[in-house]
């Protein structure tokens, strides 16, 4: 559902990694192991995610580590949005 309105599955990844779960930090090898994306296009995302105030972006030492900007104003409607989409892609139960 979400691929309807986010045309990168990047994109979209990330959007529902960092708004199901707005405590979890990570950096960008993390994250690219974690949903199985090349770092390089993760990376330019997060950028973008950063400038647009979804996310926050600390650093510790040379690592930049990046977590859900959880003062983000529509953030509620985002992970509601995450949650129902998902719930459309269970398989139904099958009667008969």
């Amino acid at each position: 559902m979400l691929d309807l309105f986010i045309s990168s599955r990047v994109r979209r990844k990330i959007i529902v990694v960092f708004a199901k779960y707005p405590d979890f930090k990570t950096h960008t090898r993390g994250l690219a192991k974690l949903i199985k994306e090349d770092p390089g296009n993760i990376q330019r995302e997060l950028t973008r995610m950063v400038d647009g105030k979804f996310l926050i972006m600390t650093k510790k030492g040379a690592t930049k580590i990046y977590q859900t900007n959880k003062q983000y104003p529509i953030l509620k409607e985002l992970q509601s949005i995450v949650i129902k989409s998902q719930k459309g892609n269970k398989p139904s139960k099958t009667i008969g």
